[in-house]
């Protein structure tokens, strides 16, 4: 994992910043999880509560204009932030386990999509599209309503 000073960080972009983020979360998991193991508590208890620190810079990045998936990893984040706590308390390897079972998935769709090369015309007429399709359902249910007695 690259050291992140804070020339580093000004030359990222939020979408690296945040794939930093899911490494950093993976990274402090799985070594709170071999100190758990190693009975050296103190050392996880660390790694867990820099843990709940990612999770939550996590949740304070999305973009909820960006649709759904935004809520979805909202609900996702504050499930993971519930189990390392609970990990934490009970210094439960099992919990960790479950929360690095749900990141990494979702960290490597998201290196997978950064090295996606998107063209910007396309994510231009697929955000036409949402708001044609979202302006004809909000007619729609104007109409029905209108039509209710």
């Amino acid at each position: 994992m690259e050291l992140l000073t804070n020339e580093v960080i000004y030359k990222k972009t939020p979408q690296e910043l945040t794939a930093f983020l899911y490494e950093g979360l993976i990274v402090n998991l799985e070594a709170a999880r071999d100190l758990i193991a190693e009975n050296q508590l103190f050392e996880a208890n660390q790694k867990l509560q820099k843990s709940n620190d990612i999770v939550e810079r996590l949740g304070i990045g999305l973009k909820y204009e960006a649709g759904p998936i935004a809520e979805q990893l909202d609900n996702l984040y504050n499930y993971m932030a519930i189990q390392i706590i609970l990990a934490n308390r009970k210094k439960d390897t099992s919990l960790i386990e479950n929360v690095l079972k749900i990141i990494g998935p979702i960290a490597q769709a998201w290196n997978t999509a950064m090295k996606t090369n998107v063209n910007p015309a396309v994510v231009r007429k697929m955000s036409a599209y949402e708001s044609n399709i979202m302006r004809e359902n909000t007619n729609s249910e104007e109409t029905e309503d209108e039509n209710q007695p």
